[in-house]
């Protein structure tokens, strides 16, 4: 186990932002994580986890406690049955079990982060997510202080949303179990109608799973969704807003008022949520609301790719990034009533 002070935090992060951490302890087993969670609880000291550092906004002054680094190692296939841990890094995952055929997760490849933040943020793309395919968690239970493994159906998942998130202060991801698919090296069926299109075939087809994550990957690059240390479009946490999931009554009103606003002919986007809800997308709005791509005049800009992903241009600090943030979701709210929900977790600062 490595212990830093008064640490930098920015470069733990794909935004590269944020103030330093009082500790920062980085942890390559699951006992060194557990050591490291029962020390600042027995302490009270404030914990701070960090996997990939692929859905965090820290604050500029940094966090005054104790950072704990997730850097565990572990890819083990057992027929189809998949386990990682945490400190896994995702993508090089996926492009593992489309090496030995399995499919199931072909369509998350290139998502940047661990596999361990992956049930907490219930992480999707292109068709699929991982609560489709996990079987359960291990994880250490901060309340119980013991760790505890739970099944799928007891997870919470829902749209970017799992029982971890809704308890962060409790659970400690530590590994994760998938059932993949054995399908003779063919993708699962794809379901994201832009996935197909780029593929040449029809919505629900499979394909060699090889090409479908490299078909994936290209899509993700093209919207400035894969790291890249040279591209500032690269700098950010992905997808910043998610996209706003309404009733029936509220998505009858975000109609009207598109159409009062843009013409009565304007249909915007709408997904079924289950439930009698409707997902629309906040890409959508936010371009529609006049925030194309590379807005801003400052060192944080909307992506030159995609309207999705806020950016650090080099010189951003976090609260530049979220001046940004508020004045997108301010004025799609103005637009369209609509009020955007930022994705990444904030660190010491709100938006």
């Amino acid at each position: 186990m490595q212990e830093l002070h008064d640490a930098p935090l920015a470069p733990l992060t794909t935004f590269r932002l944020g103030g330093p951490a009082a500790r920062l302890v980085t942890a390559t087993t699951d006992d060194e994580v557990i050591a490291a969670v029962r020390a600042a609880d027995d302490t009270g000291t404030p914990l701070l986890i960090i996997g990939g550092g692929s859905n965090l906004v820290i604050g500029d002054k940094g966090f005054d406690g104790t950072a704990l680094r997730i850097a565990t190692r572990g890819f083990a296939l057992d027929g189809t049955t998949l386990t990682l841990a945490a400190g896994e890094n995702w993508s090089e995952a996926v492009a593992r079990t489309v090496e030995a055929g399995l499919a199931g997760i072909e369509c998350l490849a290139g998502i940047p982060g661990s596999a361990g933040a992956t049930p907490i943020q219930n992480v999707g793309a292109y068709g699929q997510e991982v609560s489709a395919t996990i079987t359960e968690v291990v994880a250490y239970d901060r309340r119980l202080g013991e760790t505890v493994t739970i099944p799928s159906e007891d997870c919470g998942f829902s749209y970017r949303h799992s029982r971890f998130k809704e308890h962060p202060e409790r659970f400690v991801v530590l590994r994760v179990r998938f059932a993949l698919e054995d399908a003779g090296g063919l993708s699962a069926p794809l379901k994201y109608p832009e996935t197909a299109r780029a593929l040449g075939v029809e919505a629900g087809d499979r394909v060699p799973a090889a090409i479908a994550r490299e078909t994936v990957l290209a899509l993700r690059a093209g919207k400035g969704m894969v790291l890249d240390p040279e591209d500032h479009d690269t700098w950010s946490a992905g997808s910043f807003f998610t996209n706003p999931v309404l009733t029936e009554a509220e998505h009858t009103a975000f109609v009207r008022r598109v159409q009062e606003r843009l013409g009565p002919d304007v249909a915007p986007p709408a997904f079924p949520a289950g439930d009698g809800l409707v997902k629309t997308s906040a890409a959508w709005l936010i371009d529609r609301a006049g925030f194309t791509k590379g807005y801003g005049s400052g060192p944080a800009r909307i992506s030159t790719k995609h309207t999705l992903a806020l950016t650090n241009r080099g010189a951003a600090t976090t609260e530049d990034l979220l001046a940004l943030a508020r004045e997108v979701r301010d004025g799609v709210h103005a637009a369209f009533g609509i009020t955007l929900v930022n994705e990444p977790v904030t660190v010491g600062v709100s938006l």
